[in-house]
C-alpha cells in the first residue's frame, strides 16, 4: 500500500487503495477509532461503527492512560500497549512520546524480558516477519509479503540470546518488535520504514520445544555451513528487496555475532546494537561522570564483570576514546580488565576465545571478582554479564575506599539480572558512586540528598544512528559514527542532570537528544564519503522534518 511519509495527510483525493469502513477501522496505521471527525465519518461509510462523540486525541490517551494505570501486571501492562498498537498505530506512539518513563519499560526492558518469556502464550496477533530455516532457497519472496516497500530498517534476531536470559528461540520476536517501536518513538523514524524480523533457525531450550504454545520452529538450532548460507541468503535477500536497507542485529549469541559484524559491516549498513550501541550508551555515562568527579579519561582503569559481546564493545569504543585523548592504542588497551565465568581474562589463560584476546593482559590468575576490584584498583566497574547481585556490599565499599567517586554501571538486565539496585550502590558508597543501571531504578534518598539514577540504555543511541543513516542513505555504519552518538549523547547531560547524579539525560529529551545524534551520524557519513545524497545546507533542519509525527490527519476536505 502506498504511503505518506511522515505522517503528513495525503494530498488531493482520496486513492482508490484507501480503505473504507470497517476495513479502515482495522488498519492499524490509518485507524483513529472515536477521533474520526463527522464528515470523516460520512465520507468513508464510518456512519454507525463509532459512538457518536468525536474524540480528541488528547482525550484517547487519556482513555488509554486511566486503563494503563489501572492494570498492576508490567505483563498486562504489555498486552494492553501491544493491542493498542495492533489497532490505532498513531494513539500508540503519542502515548509512548508524552510518557515514556511509565511506558518504555514496558514495551521494552525489563518487562520485554519476560514478554518474550511468555511469547506463545500472549500472542494474539502478527507482526514483523518470520524468516525460517524452513525459507532456504526462497527468502527474498519472504521479504517481498511485507507490505510496506519503503521500509528502511531491519532489527533481526535468531532469538540464541535474549537479553540476559538465554535462548528463547521464536520467542524473542519481542525484542525486534520493541527495538522498532523504540526507533519510532524516540527518534520519529516513520512505523512503515521499520520491519522486525525474527531469524528462526531454531532454538536448543528444550521447555520451549516441549510447550505445545511455542510458536517457532520446533527443531535444535542449525549451525555451521547451514546457519551461515541462510543468512547469507537472508542479507544479500534485504538489499535485493530493500535496497540501502540498514541491518541492526540484536541478540545473537558471541559465537556469532562478532563474526556476522566482522563478516558484513563493510559489505551492507549493518551494526550490532549489543557490540556497537551498549558501547556508545557507556563509553557517554563515563564521559559525563568524568564530569562530575572532575576526572581524565586517560587516568581511568576499567573491569568488567562479562567478557561478551557488550564488554568486547565498550572496552573497543573506550580505547578508541582514549586513544582521542592521546593514548597509544596498547596503554589504552590495558586500560580495561575483564572478569569472566572463569575468573580474570589473562594471557596465559588455554583457550581463550578470540574476541577476548585483545583484553587478555599479562597477570597472574585471579579467581574471582571481588579480588581482582582489590587487586587491579579500578576507577570504574562495568557489570554485563547477566550476574545478578555480583556488586556485593564488599565489591561497592572496595570500590569506595580506592576511589573518591567510583564509577559503578550495573548495566545487565532485565531487573532479576541487576549487579545491584540503585539504593544499594547509593548506600553502600555513602552517596559517592557515579551510578547508570540497564533498568530503570526509582529515585533514593541517602542522607537527605535525592539520586536520580538513570538507565544506560542504548535506546538513547540506536534510535538516533538509525535516524541520521538512513535520512542521508549510509552505505556503511561505522564505528567512528558510535564514537559520535556517545559524544553527542554526552553533551546532552546538562549541569543540573549531574547534580541529582544523573549521567544521561531524562527520557523526555529523548527525541531532541536522538535528533543531535542523528546529525552527528549524518556529518560523520559527508565525512567518510558514505552518504547517499548530497549534503544540505542545513542538515539538522532536513533531519527535523523526517522525524514522524503521531498527531491525526484529516482524511477528507
Amino acid at each position: 500500500m502506498p504511503q505518506n511519509l511522515p505522517g503528513s495527510p495525503l494530498p488531493g483525493p482520496l486513492p482508490e487503495w484507501f480503505p473504507r469502513g470497517v476495513a479502515l477501522l482495522r488498519d492499524p496505521a490509518l485507524n483513529k477509532g472515536s477521533a474520526f471527525s463527522q464528515r470523516e465519518r460520512d465520507m468513508l461509510g464510518l456512519c454507525g461503527l463509532l459512538p457518536p462523540h468525536v474524540s480528541t486525541q488528547e482525550e484517547q490517551v487519556e482513555r488509554v492512560l486511566g486503563n494503563f494505570r489501572r492494570i498492576d501486571s508490567p505483563l498486562e501492562r504489555y498486552i494492553m500497549l501491544q493491542a493498542l498498537q495492533d489497532r490505532n498505530e498513531a494513539l500508540f506512539y503519542r502515548v509512548i512520546m508524552e510518557n515514556p518513563d511509565e511506558t518504555m519499560p514496558v514495551i521494552y526492558t525489563p518487562t520485554v524480558g519476560l514478554a518474550c518469556q511468555q511469547y506463545g502464550h500472549i500472542y494474539r496477533s502478527p507482526r514483523g516477519l518470520y524468516v525460517s530455516a524452513a525459507d532456504r532457497g526462497k527468502v527474498s519472496s519472504v521479504l517481498r509479503n511485507w507490505p510496506y516497500r519503503d521500509a528502511r530498517i531491519i532489527v533481526v534476531t535468531d532469538g540464541e540470546r535474549i537479553l540476559g536470559l538465554g535462548d528463547l528461540g521464536a520467542s524473542g520476536m519481542g525484542i525486534p518488535i520493541g527495538k522498532l517501536a523504540l526507533y519510532t518513538s524516540c527518534a520519529g523514524v516513520h512505523p512503515r520504514r521499520c520491519l522486525p524480523v525474527m531469524f528462526d533457525v531454531g532454538t536448543n531450550n528444550e521447555s520451549l520445544l516441549e510447550d505445545p504454545l511455542y510458536l517457532g520452529l520446533r527443531q535444535r538450532r542449525v549451525t555451521g555451513a547451514e546457519y551461515d548460507e541462510l543468512m547469507a541468503e537472508f542479507l544479500e535477500a534485504t538489499q535485493e528487496v530493500f535496497p540501502g536497507i540498514a541491518v541492526q542485529f540484536e541478540d545473537f549469541a558471541n559465537h556469532n555475532a562478532f563474526r556476522l559484524l566482522q563478516e558484513y559491516r563493510d559489505r551492507i549498513p549493518c551494526f550490532n546494537d549489543d557490540i556497537q550501541g551498549t558501547a556508545a550508551v557507556t563509553v557517554s555515562g563515563v564521559l559525563s561522570a568524568l564530569r562530575a568527579s572532575g576526572g581524565a579519561l586517560s587516568d581511568q582503569t576499567f573491569l568488567f564483570l562479562g567478557a561478551g559481546e557488550a564488554a568486547r564493545g565498550i572496552a573497543d569504543l573506550l580505547t578508541t576514546a582514549m586513544m582521542d585523548a592521546g593514548m597509544d592504542e596498547l596503554s589504552a588497551r590495558q586500560r580495561c580488565w575483564m572478569v569472566d565465568s572463569r575468573g580474570l581474562v589473562v594471557r596465559s589463560r588455554i583457550a581463550l576465545a578470540e574476541h577476548k584476546r585483545p583484553y587478555a593482559h599479562e597477570h597472574p590468575p585471579v579467581e574471582s571478582f571481588t579480588e581482582a576490584v582489590e587487586i587491579l584498583r579500578p576507577t570504574a566497574i562495568i557489570g554485563v554479564g547477566a550476574v545478578a547481585n555480583a556488586f556485593t556490599r564488599e565489591v561497592i565499599e572496595t570500590m569506595t575506599r580506592l576511589n573518591e567517586r567510583p564509577i559503578v554501571f550495573a548495566l545487565s538486565n532485565p531487573t532479576s539480572k541487576s549487579e545491584c539496585t540503585a539504593e544499594e550502590a547509593y548506600a553502600w558508597s555513602d552517596g559517592k558512586a557515579l551510578f547508570a543501571s540497564g533498568s530503570p531504578f526509582d529515585p533514593v534518598e541517602i542522607e537527605g540528598r535525592r539520586f536520580v539514577p538513570r538507565q544506560g540504555n542504548n535506546s538513547y543511541v540506536f534510535p538516533g544512528v538509525g535516524l541520521g543513516a538512513v535520512t542521508v542513505q549510509a552505505s556503511r555504519i561505522t564505528d567512528s559514527m558510535f564514537m559520535a552518538a556517545a559524544r553527542a549523547l554526552a553533551d546532552s547531560v546538562d549541569a543540573a542532570d549531574l547534580e541529582q547524579g544523573s549521567l544521561y539525560p531524562s527520557l523526555h529529551r529523548v527525541r531532541e537528544v536522538s535528533l543531535q545524534i542523528a546529525v552527528a551520524v549524518a556529518r560523520i557519513a559527508f565525512a567518510e564519503d558514505l552518504a547517499g545524497i548530497p549534503e544540505p545546507a542545513d542538515l539538522e533542519a532536513m533531519m527535523r522534518e523526517q522525524m514522524y509525527d503521531p498527531a491525526y490527519v484529516s482524511y477528507v476536505g
